[in-house]
C-alpha cells in the first residue's frame, strides 16, 4: 500500500492509463495531463475498495486542452 493519498478514478477516456492516482491534497480537484491537454476529475462522497485499500472516488467532469 502507498504512504500518499490515493483515489479511484471513474469515467473520462477509457485509454486512462491509470484509474489509481496519487492526490495531494485529498478533496481538491484534480487534473491528469493525458493526450496533450487535462481530464478534470471531482471528489465524491463515495469510496471504493481496491488492492489499495478504501479509496475516494473522484468522477469525471471535463477536458480542458
Amino acid at each position: 500500500m502507498s504512504s500518499s493519498p490515493m483515489a479511484v478514478l471513474e469515467g473520462g477516456p477509457a485509454d486512462l492509463p491509470q484509474r489509481i492516482v496519487p492526490i495531494t491534497p485529498p478533496g481538491v480537484e484534480l487534473r491528469i495531463h493525458f493526450n496533450g491537454g487535462y481530464e478534470r476529475f471531482k471528489v465524491t462522497p463515495r469510496w471504493a475498495d481496491t488492492d489499495e485499500g478504501s479509496l475516494p472516488v473522484y468522477q469525471w467532469f471535463a477536458r480542458i486542452d
